[in-house]
């Protein structure tokens, strides 16, 4: 029996640029930033050391009903206003709901419910806690919303390995539909945590650019002078199925998913393994199970957090895969636009890619004032035709702990 092919015939995205996947792509081609200085309390009450983040453009509770909403934390509401997009734009698919699951991922889950939960605690008493605290908190809320809104029955995951997370379910989706669990997949991820405690966090640790003159400029890919990754938040969502389910369906498709790659480190807990060795294993299993070699790839969207350590460790993992070739690859670093949305934002990449495969441009990446000469990557401040022929490429993601992340995308 053959392996079935996996296509994307939906997407969805509600993210620092745009509230939805097309309004996303065309400020991400046009040059933009979503990066700003927080107009919050809580900036100033807690002298919060980065002042700035990547807010979604698009509030989701302006988006849901408001009963729906309320009863969702804003990483569960952004998940469901990601694949309601998806799902429409993939044609409301009939399919048998036990044919039918959600891989929805989050790299920390219901950090706004949580903390408010507690504050009530603190300040009116146990009494006073929503009893709707807990399902809200929990990090499979987001799945759980989309498989109840939709109603998906074959099953409903949650992944949670941090900034590679929903890259993760990606894959998952991709291979249960390989293996004939599913005749469709929604597939994303999620994450809302712009808050004081993450930022004054994450400062502590030296992860945050400190560019509070300059937040539309911070977020750096590449560039000799950066200084830490941009927080950002929202969603992106993919509709996933068999090119047999979709083409019955007369569907129109996208692209088509042909290989992931998932590898540990076993390094530290924050820090990339400096040689990228995982990175590289994980970029290689992808192009083996899509059945092609470094040679085939077309087009890179790198992880490039703009930190100065993930950087150079992601170039070296892709120099030891393509050699000399990588120099002549168009690679784009989007979180110099977008932020870095962390559980969310190897969905939002991989439809980055997907959108650059279709459109057959690589978006820039913004930001760079020097390149760094350590990172001879072929990047560009503007857009980037990718040219005629079969394109394939590769969307990475690595998160703390050291998870991996890679998925291969072939143009349709």
């Amino acid at each position: 029996m053959s392996t079935p092919r996996i296509v994307v015939t939906g997407i969805g995205a509600s993210t620092p640029l745009g509230g939805t996947a097309p309004e996303t792509w065309a400020a991400l081609l046009g040059g933009a930033s979503g990066a700003h200085t927080l107009e919050y309390d809580w900036v100033e009450e807690y002298q919060i050391p980065v002042t700035f983040a990547a807010e979604a453009l698009v509030r989701p509770d302006t988006v849901l009903d408001r009963p729906v909403a309320n009863r969702l934390d804003p990483s569960a509401q952004f998940a469901l206003v990601a694949a309601l997009e998806a799902w429409a734009d993939a044609g409301s698919p009939e399919v048998d709901p036990e044919r039918f699951a959600v891989d929805f991922a989050t790299g920390i889950g219901g950090l706004q419910t949580t903390l408010a939960a507690w504050d009530v605690l603190k300040t009116k008493g146990p009494r006073r806690v929503m009893p709707m605290s807990v399902p809200m908190l929990m990090p499979n809320a987001p799945a759980a919303a989309v498989s109840m809104h939709l109603g998906a029955r074959g099953y409903a995951r949650t992944v949670a390995s941090a900034c590679a997370s929903s890259t993760e379910s990606l894959i998952n989706g991709f291979e249960a539909l390989r293996a004939g669990q599913a005749d469709v997949i929604i597939a994303g991820g999620s994450e809302a945590v712009i808050h004081g405690l993450t930022l004054a966090a994450f400062a502590a640790m030296q992860a945050l650019s400190k560019r509070n003159d300059s937040p539309e400029t911070a977020s750096r890919p590449y560039s000799v002078d950066r200084d830490g990754f941009v927080m950002g938040e929202g969603a992106a969502c993919l509709v996933l199925e068999t090119e047999e389910h979709a083409k019955a369906r007369g569907a129109r498709i996208y692209a088509e998913i042909v290989g992931g790659g998932v590898t540990a480190d076993s390094y530290h807990i924050t820090a990339p393994e400096p040689d990228g060795l995982g990175a590289s294993r994980a970029v290689r299993m992808a192009l083996e199970q899509a059945g092609a070699t470094p040679d085939d790839v077309t087009h890179i969207n790198a992880h490039a957090t703009s930190t100065p350590t993930g950087d150079i460790a992601e170039y070296k993992a892709l120099r030891s895969v393509f050699g000399e070739r990588v120099h002549d690859i168009p690679v784009s670093a989007t979180k110099g636009a977008t932020g870095h949305l962390l559980g969310g934002t190897g969905a939002l990449e991989a439809i980055f890619t997907i959108l650059a495969l279709r459109d057959r441009v690589a978006p820039p990446t913004i930001n760079i004032s020097t390149q760094d000469p350590e990172i001879p990557l072929q990047v560009s401040g503007d857009v980037v035709p990718l040219g005629d022929g079969p394109q394939l490429a590769i969307s990475n993601s690595f998160g703390f702990g050291g998870h991996n992340a890679v998925v291969a995308i072939r143009s349709y």
